[in-house]
């Protein structure tokens, strides 16, 4: 299945990236990758890491942005079965959708906010 490189990324706006984690759990599965808008769409750029069990895992840092993207299981393109959004890709499959968030504002309290 192919994928549309369509996507909603707010990019080069300054904001730090994020650390994401994906997981997925396949007892057979002899590849796991993660392809999307985030990486054009190469699943040969984010490999899964085999755990025991059957456990795949994956942690890379995003910056802010609502991205697509597919698993891919040994050469079959699937959306995320734990992803909480899917949306409809041009193939008449469907992509899951990851929202980044910007990492909250680690900056120190205006002192004067501390005055009495």
């Amino acid at each position: 299945m192919k994928h549309s490189k369509h996507h909603d990324n707010v990019r080069g706006t300054g904001h730090r990236s994020v650390p994401v984690r994906f997981e997925f759990t396949h007892p057979t599965a002899s590849t796991v990758c993660v392809a999307g808008t985030f990486n054009d769409w190469k699943p040969e750029a984010k490999p899964m890491h085999r755990l025991s069990h059957g456990r795949w895992l994956k942690e890379t840092v995003l910056p802010p942005g609502t991205y697509e993207y597919c698993l891919v299981v040994d050469g079959q393109w699937m959306p995320d079965p734990q992803a909480p959004e899917t949306v409809p890709n041009p193939f008449g499959g469907r992509n899951s959708l990851l929202r980044v968030e910007s990492p909250p504002d680690t900056a120190p309290p205006d002192t004067e906010e501390l005055l009495p």
